[in-house]
C-alpha cells in the first residue's frame, strides 16, 4: 500500500497516516491482500474503538483516536445552537441567508457576519465572514485566494485619459494578460518567486506556472481600468481634488486555484460525516500537518497575489512615465488570525474587505458604476469587515440570460465608459446598486474618495491562451 492510498481514504496526515503504513505492512507479512486491506482501513476510520485491540490495526485505532479531525470524523455534532451572526443590508438572497445559517452551525464555528453585498457561494457565501476556532476551511476562504484589489493614483493630469486614451489602452493591452492560462514566456522578475515554494506540495509542483503567471490577471470579474480619484477634502497625503487612477483586482491566479482545490478536496476527505449540505464546509485543524501546510501555501498565495498587482501597476506606470503619488491595496478571499470576543480565532472574509479601525480598503462597484475608497471604523460585531464590492443582483447566466451588450453599451456611454473587452456575464445590470450597498454599511466604513472607472479592460468575452514577452520589469 501506498502512502496516497490511506490519505485517498480520509487517514490524516501525521501520526495516524505513519500507523497506517505501519498496519499495511504487518497486513502484508500474515498475507492480507490489498483489496482487503483498504476495506479494513476505512472500517477502522468509521469506528477506531472497534479495533482498539487488535494486533494489526490497535496502533492506527490509538492514533485516530486521539486526532482531533478523526474524532470529530466518526459522528457529525452541530452546535447546540447556531454561532452569532448579524446581516447587514435588506433583500439578500435566501441562499446566501441559507448558507450562512448552515457554515454558523458547524461545531468549530463561533461568529460570523453577512456584508450587504452577499450572494450565493461555494460552502460559505460571498460576503460571509466566519470566525473559527483552531482550524481553517478552505471553500471559505475560497477557490481564488488572496483576491486582491489595488489603486494607484497616478501624476496625469485628468484631460489624458481622453485626451491621451490611445497611449493609456496601449498601456493597458501591453503591460498585463487576461483570463484563463494567460501568462509571459518572458518572466517578470520579483522577489516572491525567491520564497519557499516546498511550503505546500501544491505550491512546489505548480511554482513554474506560477513564475508563467506573475503579472497578469485573471478572467470574470478581474479587471484592471484607468479612471478618476475625487477627494472632497485632503486624504492619502494629497489635497482635495480629482486624480488620474489605476485600479486593479485580480488574485492568485491557476496556481492560488490548484491550492484551493487540493486543500479543499483533503478537508472533506478527512470530515466524510459532513452531510451533503456541509461539505464545502469541511475544515482542516491548524495543529495537523495537512492544516499547515494550506496555512502556508495560502499565506505564499497572498504574496503571489500582491506581487501581480505591484508588477502591473509598476509596469503600466513606467509604460506612461508617470509618478506614483498614492497607493492603496487590500486583500479579500483570506483568512487571519485574530482576536474577537476575548479569544484568539480564524477570522475567513470570503468577499469582504477588512476594516480594521483606520484601515484603508477599496471597494469597487461594476465597470461602469463608481468604486470608494473607505476607511475602516473597527465594528466588532462584524469583526471589523465591510463588503468587498457591490455584489451580484444575478448569476452569471442571468446576466448572459436577461442583458444584451446594446443595453450595456448604453449604460457605459450613459456614464462616460469606455470598455476594451469584458464579458456579457460582467455588464453593469447583473450587480446590485453600489450606492445601496455602502448605505447599508456606513457603520462599518467612512467613505474617503471616490473612484470612476473611465477606461475598462477585463477578461475577453472567449479567452484565449497566449504567451507572449513583455516589457522588462
Amino acid at each position: 500500500m501506498k502512502p496516497k492510498d490511506p490519505i485517498k481514504l480520509g487517514v490524516p496526515q501525521g501520526a495516524a497516516l505513519k500507523e497506517a503504513i505501519g498496519a499495511a505492512r504487518r497486513a502484508a507479512a500474515k498475507g492480507i491482500k490489498k483489496r482487503e486491506l483498504l476495506a479494513r482501513v476505512c472500517a477502522v476510520l468509521e469506528s477506531p474503538a472497534d479495533f482498539a485491540d487488535d494486533e494489526v490495526f490497535g496502533a492506527l485505532s490509538e492514533a485516530l483516536t486521539a486526532h482531533p479531525e478523526a474524532a470529530a470524523a466518526r459522528t457529525f455534532q452541530p452546535r447546540e445552537s447556531p454561532a452569532p451572526y448579524r446581516i447587514w443590508g435588506a433583500g439578500l438572497e435566501a441562499g446566501a441567508i441559507e448558507q450562512m445559517n448552515h457554515a454558523c452551525a458547524l461545531p468549530v464555528s463561533t461568529a460570523g457576519a453577512l456584508m450587504p453585498d452577499a450572494h450565493i457561494g461555494y460552502g460559505l457565501p460571498i460576503g460571509g465572514v466566519l470566525a473559527t476556532e483552531n482550524c481553517v476551511i478552505p471553500y471559505a476562504v475560497g477557490m481564488d485566494i488572496a483576491c486582491r484589489m489595488k489603486m494607484t493614483v497616478l501624476d496625469l493630469p485628468v484631460s489624458h485619459i481622453r485626451g491621451e486614451e490611445g497611449r493609456l489602452r496601449n498601456a493597458l493591452e501591453r503591460e498585463t494578460e487576461f483570463g484563463v492560462g494567460a501568462g509571459f514566456s518572458k518572466r517578470h522578475e520579483h522577489a516572491v518567486m525567491d520564497a519557499d515554494w516546498s511550503v505546500s506540495p501544491v505550491t512546489k509542483k505548480h511554482k513554474d506556472k506560477a513564475w508563467f503567471q506573475l503579472g497578469s490577471s485573471g478572467s470574470g470579474n478581474h479587471f484592471v481600468e484607468f479612471g478618476t480619484l475625487t477627494l472632497e477634502k485632503p486624504e492619502l497625503g494629497l489635497a482635495a481634488g480629482t486624480y488620474t487612477a489605476l485600479l486593479s483586482h485580480s488574485g492568485s491566479r491557476g496556481t492560488g486555484g490548484e491550492v484551493a482545490k487540493y486543500y479543499s478536496q483533503r478537508a472533506m476527505e478527512l470530515h466524510p460525516e459532513l452531510p451533503k449540505h456541509l461539505k464545502h464546509l469541511a475544515w482542516l485543524a491548524l495543529d495537523s500537518a495537512c492544516g499547515q501546510e494550506y496555512w502556508q501555501a495560502m499565506l505564499l498565495m497572498g504574496r503571489y497575489a500582491a506581487a501581480n498587482h505591484e508588477l502591473i501597476h509598476r509596469a503600466i506606470a513606467k509604460n506612461l512615465g508617470a509618478l506614483v503619488l498614492a497607493d492603496v491595496e487590500n486583500h479579500h478571499n483570506f483568512a487571519w488570525k485574530e482576536t474577537h470576543f476575548g479569544k484568539e480565532v480564524i477570522v475567513h472574509r470570503k468577499g469582504a474587505t477588512p476594516a480594521t479601525r483606520e484601515t484603508l480598503g477599496i471597494i469597487p462597484g461594476s465597470m461602469a458604476t463608481p468604486g470608494f475608497v473607505v476607511r475602516g471604523k473597527g465594528n466588532a460585531e462584524s469583526m471589523n469587515s465591510a463588503s468587498h464590492g457591490a455584489g451580484r443582483a444575478m448569476s452569471r447566466t442571468a446576466t448572459k440570460n436577461c442583458c444584451s451588450w446594446s443595453q450595456a453599451k448604453r449604460f457605459l456611454a450613459e456614464h462616460d465608459v469606455v470598455l476594451i473587452s469584458a464579458g456579457l456575464d460582467e455588464v453593469p445590470m447583473g450587480y446590485k446598486d453600489i450606492h445601496e450597498v455602502m448605505a447599508a454599511q456606513t457603520d462599518l466604513v467612512d467613505i474617503i474618495a471616490r473612484f470612476d472607472p473611465k477606461l475598462v479592460k477585463m477578461a475577453p468575452e472567449e479567452p484565449t491562451r497566449r504567451r507572449r514577452g513583455s516589457t522588462k520589469q
